[in-house]
């Protein structure tokens, strides 16, 4: 098996390039006689090393050809064209944002977080609290962080927001952070790079759960930060080497392979998701039809300024509980589950969790790949099974 580093590393395509050509070619060494286009998954916890310490793989936790690869793939993805980017990959999404946070930050510092994203925030939240990291907190919407960022250390943006679907303006708070000092990080997890680009609109950091759109089959757990400045990034992958938050080889290889479709992928499930927003704003039992791409959405006008696609996720709300559970129960396209961003179509009463301040009937729906009209027809005909 040919070494990437060896043979001049992973092929860089020239920006003008399509985003489908650039999905399909992203972080492919160069061509091997014999050998296959992406080569397989390196097991490895030590390599060969004789006499002094050199070369890029010594050690499994610290590098991996499959990796390399993958890494040099997200880059291109996330920042096409652009010189210095780097990637670091890691176990899951909790474990790339947990990096950033704890590897930017020490005790006496200031982070801003949304208090309308990812459930598990709150935990890290607390951590950083433990370590002497004051927390301060405001919704997406309106881009109410701005307000309280006087003196921060970091800047944590989350848009569109998960489960509700606010977006911000990130452009104007990287304006406003990066004249006091604070650097930005974003999750992109629910554009992923084909639907929003934060390097591109001045973020420090793009980190994402690589679990849910990017990888998109729902088989694998993956994270990744991606960062233009070299010193940064090198806290971000000493913080992974620390607490070897490591993903396995295979993993790594599978979420490469997954990245050729990711821009057939991602249109369907655009696609799906603006029809589906459509169709349920008509219903008058479903309220509160979240979705960026709808010309009516609070976040329209923000959103289709900074995004080229708004995603595959629709939030709203049904009367209760129980008439939630009822249509979750009628679906037979949509598997009830708590990703998003997959082939399949999933759908979840998130007030379950108890980790998220929506009503008992709240439903976040991830519109997969299904032929629109069947998944619309599934919808519609459970919207009505629910009534009964």
């Amino acid at each position: 098996m040919s070494d990437p580093q060896a043979s001049g590393g992973p092929t860089r395509r020239a920006a003008a390039v399509g985003e489908g050509t650039r999905a399909v070619r992203a972080g492919l060494p160069e061509a091997v006689k014999n050998e296959p286009t992406l080569p397989g998954p390196v097991f490895a916890a030590h390599f060969h090393l004789p006499g002094e310490v050199g070369g890029p793989y010594t050690y499994g936790r610290d590098t991996n050809p499959t990796w390399t690869l993958l890494e040099a793939a997200i880059s291109e993805l996330e920042a096409p064209g652009q010189k210095g980017v780097e990637t670091v990959v890691f176990a899951s999404g909790m474990a790339a944002i947990s990096a950033v946070l704890l590897s930017q930050t020490r005790a006496g510092d200031t982070v801003v977080l949304p208090d309308d994203g990812y459930q598990t925030l709150p935990l890290l939240s607390s951590q950083l609290r433990e370590y002497g990291i004051e927390v301060r907190t405001a919704p997406t919407r309106g881009d109410a962080q701005s307000s309280i960022l006087s003196g921060s250390r970091l800047l944590w943006i989350e848009s569109p927001s998960n489960p509700g679907l606010d977006v911000c303006d990130i452009r104007r708070l990287v304006a406003t952070a990066h004249a006091g000092g604070t650097l930005v990080a974003v999750d992109n997890t629910l554009a992923t790079p084909l639907g929003q680009r934060p390097l591109e609109l001045g973020a420090d950091f793009s980190v994402a759960s690589g679990t849910k759109g990017l990888t998109g089959h729902g088989d694998l757990l993956l994270g990744y930060v991606t960062c233009r400045d070299p010193q940064l990034t090198a806290k971000v992958r000493q913080w992974r080497k620390i607490v070897g938050a490591i993903c396995g080889p295979m993993e790594a290889w599978l979420a490469h392979r997954s990245l050729a479709t990711l821009q057939l992928r991602t249109l369907r499930q655009w696609d799906n998701a603006l029809a589906l927003a459509r169709t349920l704003t008509d219903r008058e039992e479903v309220g509160g039809v979240r979705y960026p791409g709808l010309p009516r959405d609070l976040a329209h006008e923000v959103a289709a300024g900074q995004m080229r696609g708004f995603g595959g996720v629709v939030s709203f709300t049904l009367p209760d509980r129980a008439h939630a559970d009822r249509f979750l129960s009628a679906l037979s396209l949509v598997e009830d589950a708590t990703s998003f961003g997959g082939v399949r179509s999933t759908a979840e009463r998130r007030g379950r969790w108890g980790g998220d301040a929506v009503p008992e009937g709240f439903i976040r729906f991830s519109a997969g790949c299904e032929d629109t009209d069947d998944l619309v027809a599934d919808v519609l005909n459970a919207l009505d099974s629910a009534e009964d």
